[in-house]
């Protein structure tokens, strides 16, 4: 079946799915937009209220499917599941996603599905992985959202403590997404001046104690908007945006996604959130990018955790 790249669907219309909905909307990457969901009204209560707004948007079609739709799309974006409460970690949902997973790919899968598939769902990196297997797709078009969202959040935040263009601010965060992440300092710069250069030059003082504080807000970040606001789905959506946009412009840009690493780093087995290169075919590149001992140190452990929860998860499946 061949696929046009013009058409993608999202799995799941709660706050995650349908507030991604709208920014395919606003970006107007796409001809076809179909919305699938286990209650059927609720995809057709978005998919109606989106329609509305097509006059003043993109020229677009939106509307309510099955799986029967997703076989020829280019993009099939994941955000079914339940959702983080306050204080819960994200790899505290894998259990109860997991199952949702594995009964959603099932149905993609008997549909002979050529394209891209984008997990959003957390934890994440766990379904990722678990995605590639259950699917047998190839690593390239199996991609998670990753840390792009939390990479965002790093980039405003040293924007403002540095009085610049977050978009000038070039920093990753990698690892999980999730508790075990980090902060790639020692590849920081803003617009190619390494960070404490520019520091030096703009007159500010970045210390330790500093970059910890900024890492620990990143890291604190979802927990915080979910005690707020009960969920988080703007920023995520943002950044699903971004991957999709990269995906269909064939960009070939570098974004810190999801990806089942096969020896980079010197990880199997798992997929974890590493800069990549991502274009019309998925994951193009995994790039593996120098850092510090203490970085390295700490992805190890964060690659650790990621392969612990997996053997649980899959043992769990398998007992299904």
């Amino acid at each position: 079946m061949s696929v046009n790249y013009r058409k993608a669907a999202v799995i799941g219309c709660g706050f995650v799915g349908a507030s991604i909905a709208f920014r395919f909307l606003q970006q107007g990457l796409f001809s076809h937009l179909v919305l699938v969901d286990a209650n059927r009204e609720k995809a057709e209560g978005e998919a109606m209220d989106l329609s509305d707004g097509l006059p003043y948007g993109a020229s677009m079609e939106i509307t309510a499917g099955t799986y029967n739709d997703v076989a020829g799309c280019g993009l099939v974006v994941v955000t079914a599941g339940v959702n983080q409460k306050p204080g819960e970690t994200r790899l505290e949902l894998i259990g109860r996603n997991a199952a949702i997973l594995k009964s959603i790919l099932h149905e993609i899968t008997s549909r002979k599905f050529e394209g891209i598939l984008l997990i959003v769902s957390n934890p994440v990196d766990v379904l990722t992985y678990l995605s590639k297997e259950l699917s047998g797709y190839p690593r390239e078009r199996v991609i998670g959202s990753g840390t792009v969202l939390d990479t965002a959040r790093l980039k405003q935040l040293l924007g403002e403590e540095l009085g610049v263009d977050s978009r000038n601010v070039h920093a990753f965060i990698v690892g999980e997404h999730g508790d075990s992440e980090l902060a790639v300092w020692s590849g920081a710069n803003v617009s190619g001046l390494d960070l404490q250069d520019f520091c030096r030059l703009r007159g500010k003082a970045l210390n330790p104690q500093d970059m910890d504080r900024l890492y620990r807000e990143v890291q604190g970040s979802a927990d915080a908007i979910i005690r707020r606001k009960g969920a988080t789905y703007y920023g995520i959506a943002m950044a699903v945006g971004r991957i999709a946009e990269c995906i269909v412009k064939d960009e070939h840009a570098v974004l810190p996604v999801s990806a089942v690493l096969e020896g980079e780093y010197g990880l199997e087995k798992l997929a974890l959130s590493v800069p990549a290169i991502v274009g019309k075919n998925g994951l193009e590149k995994i790039l593996e990018i120098p850092l510090s001992q203490t970085e390295r140190t700490a992805l190890d452990s964060s690659a650790q955790q990621m392969q612990q929860a997996i053997q649980q998860v899959s043992s769990d499946l398998a007992q299904a």
